[in-house]
């Protein structure tokens, strides 16, 4: 392990891809490598005298443990130990240590800590053994008495409990000051709408199972593979809770099989075998079960109610909306769920409020569009039926209260291209023949029905550092400890650097998935192009003026002037911008002292510059669906999404996420939900036999739409992002459309066939 990347197959372009240009479509560079398992996840790490872990949890929701019965797990051949509250290696008590850098306020979790019992499904143990069956089954035997106390898991029936978020997480901004007098508007307006929607709660169940392999050598340095979104988040978290020098320690994520979110804090797992690596001096694996992966975060459970009112010309009056969510009794997560209501249509009179309910569960955790995924549903289906109220066609009365100014900050938009993504998603979809009137279609036993919705994300930057070697041969190494859960990143990071570079892609190789590596922000919240992307490209200048101060030495008729804004690298040489001529990089090269130019550069947004705007996605869906009432059964046959994200690299791959989010917001629109037995505190449908997602059958005909958009503010490459805004919308559009098939509004998630026909008025 002397080589932080000795074990790291990074992929790189095949050869003769040949030079390509930000905005051209391209597969994925290592996509060859998972479908040929060259691609190894946390699981798949080998390693000498390898250990496995297997955990044990609790089903109690709150209480004491009095006693964890170990004889019989100790018994099994290949058991080495037990680990729990009362037999595990030090670890500090203060939980300022246990903190990651994505952390909610409050007091986090600290598995095997101590005695008590704070959620159901919580660890207490985990069984050590030489082979996962032994440790299974030794798991299996464990028995834990836990003297149960009260418990309180209902958001619904503890709404009275309420109380105003901390607001001490990241990405969280509390809803604003109200602007005029909302209430009064209300009751004096002609044509009113006051409704409530009720989320249950989801859970992101990503492919790829959280897992932690800790490689261990004789020194006792350690690299934990670790399905995570964020490699120097979990290695900060893993060492300062247990104590363990940064030198020691070493995080990688080359591979992530899907997250969501659910990794963005590090899970208990990368704890737990960190834990066993340093008690038993071996190399340890833990992997968590398809329901284990239901004891931690989730996509909170979420009650709101909105009041919206307009006039004749269909001009909103006032906007109102009220959220409730659940968060732990230790932390305090909060989303932005509210302020969506206040950011996507010119109003005089908005109020916004958001309280937090502590229950007896795991805090919760960022969902793919967290808070928006529930509270752009909640306006988009409550302005549908304001549409309505006043006989306004729902598109009309969107762009009746369009704005290009913040409502309720009172600053422009950076760059707003909703309108034409109304425009473009419209004419694609056949908006214009739409009857208004629900009901006034049906296809043999179904009734069909239009719906749209408008969705938005907030366009994020962080700051981010990124290394560049360039090579006499003329390939380009570059650096950044960014992660690709799915998404794109390896390819999306080399293509920037091969067009700032003019290289073949093939010449280029981006590194990231390690905690050693140049600081890099966790993937989420759709900001690693806008904000990695652009450190990849901000070290690629300081390249091309190393460059520069080559050729005004050699070539200084042709370079004499000239500063690096004015050069570019294009087909492997340096030019001035628009000439013909030029000098290969290969010559430029041979000149440099040692062979190779090293650069490196951080990214720091301009916040000054980017405060004096709003900042956001915008998106406009489209969809069909056909009911049948007898059944209750709801089919999404056909959806348009039209995108507004600034520049797009890499369409192909845009693309894909907007797909992706897609089918996920049809699976929270009609299947998603974990349900809980307040009576025992715990959730229930916990696989995916009862967990229900979209499947083949589900998805059917989704066209993908992006306006021409171009945001310097946001980001230098003009990009913004696509991996949340692509979901934000969706559920709304369908629930739209199935008022239109049927005539009857479904506010909450998810519309299950007993929810239509209850609505419908159909006894079963």
């Amino acid at each position: 392990m002397d080589n932080p990347l000795d074990d790291l197959h990074t992929p790189t372009a095949p050869l003769g891809t040949g030079h390509v240009r930000k905005g051209q479509p391209l597969t994925r560079i290592d996509g060859p490598d998972k479908v040929r398992g060259q691609a190894r996840y946390a699981a798949e790490f080998p390693a000498p005298d390898l250990a496995y872990g297997v955990v044990v949890n609790t089903a109690v929701a709150k209480g004491r443990i009095t006693a964890i019965h170990l004889d019989a797990a100790l018994a099994v051949e290949g058991v080495l130990d037990v680990l729990t509250h009362e037999r595990r290696p030090s670890m500090r008590a203060a939980r300022l240590f246990h903190k990651d850098m994505v952390a909610p306020g409050g007091k986090p979790f600290r598995p095997l800590y101590d005695d008590r019992v704070v959620y159901s499904g919580q660890p207490v143990a985990l069984v050590v053994a030489t082979t996962f069956e032994a440790a299974r089954l030794a798991a299996m035997l464990v028995r834990v008495d836990v003297e149960a106390e009260p418990h309180e898991t209902s958001l619904r029936a503890h709404l009275d409990k309420g109380h105003p978020p901390k607001g001490l997480k990241f990405g969280f901004k509390p809803p604003p000051k109200e602007k005029g007098d909302a209430s009064a508007a209300w009751h004096d307006a002609p044509f009113r709408i006051q409704a409530t929607s009720y989320a249950e709660a989801q859970h992101h169940n990503p492919m790829e199972l959280f897992a932690t392999t800790v490689v261990r050598d004789a020194t006792g340095r350690m690299v934990a593979h670790d399905k995570t979104q964020g490699s120097q988040n979990s290695r900060w978290y893993a060492s300062h809770a247990l104590g363990i020098r940064k030198s020691r320690l070493t995080v990688r994520n080359a591979y992530v099989g899907g997250a969501f979110g659910s990794g963005l804090r590090p899970n208990y797992a990368l704890l737990l075998a960190v834990m066993a690596s340093e008690h038993l001096d071996r190399s340890v694996r833990v992997v968590l079960s398809r329901q284990q992966m239901f004891t931690f975060g989730h996509r909170p459970e979420t009650w709101q109610q909105i009041r919206l009112s307009a006039d004749g010309e269909g001009r909103l009056q006032s906007i109102e909306h009220d959220a409730m969510t659940e968060t732990s009794r230790s932390e305090d997560y909060t989303e932005v769920v509210v302020n969506w209501s206040g950011q996507l249509y010119a109003c005089e009179n908005i109020r916004l409020s958001h309280k937090l309910v502590d229950l007896d569960r795991f805090t919760p955790m960022d969902m793919r569009a967290p808070g928006a995924a529930h509270g752009v549903h909640a306006l988009e289906v409550a302005i549908d039926a304001m549409a309505y109220e006043v006989g306004i066609d729902p598109l009309k009365f969107r762009l009746i209260n369009y704005t290009d100014v913040h409502p309720t900050e009172d600053k422009p938009f950076s760059s707003k291209a909703l309108r034409e993504c109304f425009a473009l998603g419209a004419e694609r979809f056949g908006w214009s023949d739409r009857p208004l009137e629900p009901r006034a279609r049906k296809i043999g036993t179904e009734y069909v029905g239009w719906g749209m919705a408008t969705g938005t994300w907030d366009a994020l930057q962080m700051f981010a550092r990124a290394k560049a070697i360039l090579n006499r041969d003329g390939h380009l190494l570059v650096s950044s400890a960014a992660t690709d859960i799915g998404t794109g990143t390896y390819t999306v990071m080399a293509q920037i650097a091969a067009d700032a570079m003019g290289l073949p892609l093939e010449q280029v190789t981006f590194q990231l998935g390690d905690s050693t590596l140049p600081v890099a922000p966790v993937q989420g919240g759709s900001a690693h192009v806008a904000t990695v992307g652009s450190a990849i490209e901000g070290v690629c200048d300081k390249l091309r003026a190393e460059l520069l101060k080559v050729a005004k030495r050699h070539w200084n008729e042709e370079f004499r002037g000239c500063k690096v804004e004015d050069v570019e690298c294009v087909q492997g040489r340096l030019r001035r911008k628009g000439a013909d001529a030029g000098v290969s990089l290969e010559d430029l090269m041979a000149l440099v002292k040692g062979g190779e130019i090293e650069a490196s550069y951080l990214l720091l947004p301009n916040q000054l510059e980017q405060s004096k705007f709003a900042r956001a996605t915008h998106s406009a869906v489209f969809c069909e669906v056909r009911v049948d009432e007898a059944l209750g059964t709801v089919r999404v046959t056909r959806v348009v999404s039209a995108i507004a994200a600034g520049r797009i690299m890499n369409p192909l791959a845009a693309r894909s996420q907007i797909l992706g989010g897609v089918v996920w917001g049809i699976s929270h629109a009609l299947h998603e939900g974990t349900h809980d037995d307040s009576r025992l505190g715990r959730f229930i449908n916990r696989d995916f036999a009862e967990y229900h997602v979209a499947v083949n059958a589900d998805i059917h005909d989704i066209d993908v739409i992006f306006a021409d958009e171009d945001d310097r503010v946001v980001s230098r490459l003009g990009a913004k992002g696509v991996g949340e805004i692509g979901l934000v919308g969706v559920s709304a559009a369908i629930a739209n459309a199935i008022y239109h098939a049927v005539g009857v509004r479904l506010y909450d998630t998810p519309i299950t066939p007993d929810k239509v026909m209850e609505a419908l008025g159909i006894d079963e």
